[in-house]
């Protein structure tokens, strides 16, 4: 189970460029999270987004997608 830094009690995590939800419980899902957050600078970028509550169904009531 990994989580980002900046979003240490969230498992659910959206990027705003592509409107993706990453299950960080998924290794492969926040394997390339990571990647792409620390290559493309999303947290500067405020290009992360979080839930609350910390759902699936929640994430997509927002317009995100789950990631693949």
């Amino acid at each position: 189970m990994g989580r980002l830094r900046a979003f240490p009690a969230h498992r659910f995590i959206g990027t705003r460029d592509d409107m993706r939800v990453h299950d960080c419980d998924n290794d492969l899902q926040f394997t390339r999270l990571s990647a792409r957050v620390e290559a493309e600078g999303l947290l500067g970028s405020k290009l992360l987004a979080s839930f609350g509550p910390d759902t699936l169904v929640e994430a997509g009531n927002r317009g995100f997608s789950p990631a693949g």
